[in-house]
């Protein structure tokens, strides 16, 4: 039965589901993206101390999406079998325990290990919660939340690098080295959010005990007629690998996931390099991230207010390229942070309009399946971000010309996008003028691949 629409408003409705569900998730990945990237911070001491190079420490940080990546479509399509919170919450146990063991390295061998087993553990995070938002969110709204929840990228090196460049001095507490206090202290919060999410998190707007039965009626209605207006025939999951929303999509996320994780895992040793302290290093290193946040905001509210997503993703991605060129190209420090802080505007910028077209790119029959490829190839580049930039610095010896690769990168990704905007654009006019000679409005549409 629909919801008498008197009864309920729509904003206090959406105020209420983003209240009970965002700062759960936004504390989650920011937790998850800090036990990914403090690595960067742990390394200014325990390369030495285990004896990693610049390519072996590239390597063994970049594990950790290589076996996330592995894990991410079977981890999404397990939340869909198992149900969002109990499966969320799953990971969120599992990656903060093996982020604890991170402690326990003795050399670059269990240090490969455990960086690849912290990924496994934590696969389908990301997919998983961008599908679960496509539940309670419907689409004309999305892209100012998709981006809250993106935030969680930018500020987790805002609060997650001062953190890490204070516990790196409590070097000898307890007999533990700086770095071991920081995999502890920084992967135990983890498990905390896994048990809250269990208690507080529904599956679905339908089993939402805090909404009312005339809100949790409206909100449900809303995404099942959404949904059924993009129905498509569900493909088995491989299949979708020849999806060209997917391998569009996946190449774009790759692309410019390359200057967003060579920033955040190369950044505090090359700015500890500078010899600033631990403590000054991480107040350096969270700069470019508050520039990052304000950008991620502002970007996808203008996205939602004017309706447009793809051309906010794509200048977003052309700003990253030019800023990280100018860090590339300067010699003088305070114009390369200059750079890198237009760089970091750029890169998180793109997050809420980009995310949007994902999410709304496949329907909810593919949807899973579709994401989840999309961010299991798109993660590929937090493998070969870190550990190209390694190589390039062991090469040069110099870390400019790892600036220079990572500004390429999301040129690249622009340019992918724009060409699958005119092809959809060129696509779109013979389909308009078909359904016009055969009598079919020209608001009528069916999602293709």
């Amino acid at each position: 039965m629909a919801a008498d629409a008197t009864l309920i408003d729509p904003q206090r409705t959406l105020a209420k589901v983003r209240n009970r569900i965002l700062p759960l998730l936004i504390a989650a990945f920011v937790v998850s993206y800090v036990d990914r990237v403090n690595v960067g911070f742990a390394a200014i001491t325990l390369s030495k101390d285990i004896g990693l190079t610049a390519s072996m420490y590239g390597l063994g940080a970049g594990l950790v999406f290589f076996g996330y990546c592995i894990f991410e479509l079977p981890s999404n399509l397990a939340l869909e079998r198992f149900g969002a919170r109990r499966w969320l919450a799953r990971i969120m146990i599992t990656w903060g325990l093996i982020g604890c063991c991170m402690a326990l390295v003795q050399g670059p061998a269990s240090f490969y290990i455990l960086r690849f087993l912290l990924g496994a553990a934590e696969a389908g995070l990301f997919p998983g919660v961008i599908l679960y938002l496509t539940y309670w969110l419907p689409g004309k709204y999305r892209a100012r939340y998709v981006a809250m929840f993106a935030l969680a990228i930018p500020l987790s090196n805002v609060i997650g690098a001062p953190a890490s460049g204070a516990l790196l001095d409590l070097d000898g507490l307890l007999g533990l080295k700086g770095w071991q206090w920081v995999f502890i202290l920084e992967a135990l919060p983890a498990i905390i959010l896994g048990v809250l999410v269990l208690l507080l998190l529904s599956d679905r707007p339908k089993d939402a005990r805090w909404l009312n039965d005339a809100e949790r009626t409206w909100l449900q209605g809303e995404i099942d007629r959404e949904t059924a207006g993009r129905a498509e025939r569900r493909h088995m999951p491989l299949r979708m690998l020849l999806d060209r929303r997917v391998l569009v999509f996946a190449t774009v996320f790759f692309c410019t996931g390359i200057p967003s994780y060579g920033l955040s895992l190369w950044m505090p040793q090359i700015v500890k390099g500078l010899g600033h302290t631990n403590i000054n290093t991480g107040f350096i290193v969270a700069i470019p991230f508050v520039f990052g946040c304000a950008s991620l905001l502002l970007w996808g509210q203008s996205s939602d207010r004017r309706q447009e997503r793809m051309w906010h993703a794509i200048s977003a991605a052309l700003l990253a390229s030019a800023g990280m060129a100018i860090g590339a190209a300067s010699s003088n420090t305070g114009l390369q942070l200059v750079g890198l802080c237009v760089a970091a505007a750029g890169i998180y910028g793109l997050k809420g309009p980009f995310l949007t077209l994902v999410s709304e790119g496949f329907s909810s029959a593919n949807a899973a399946a579709g994401i989840a490829l999309v961010s299991t190839f798109g993660n590929l580049s937090g493998f070969v971000a870190p550990y190209m930039v390694g190589v390039i610095i062991d090469e040069f010896g110099t870390y400019r010309f790892g600036l220079l690769f990572l500004s390429i990168m999301p040129f690249l990704g622009a340019i992918t996008l724009l060409a699958w905007s005119k092809q959809k654009a060129s696509a779109a006019v013979p389909m308009a003028k078909s359904g016009a000679e055969a009598g079919i409005p020209s608001g009528s549409s069916r999602e293709t691949g």
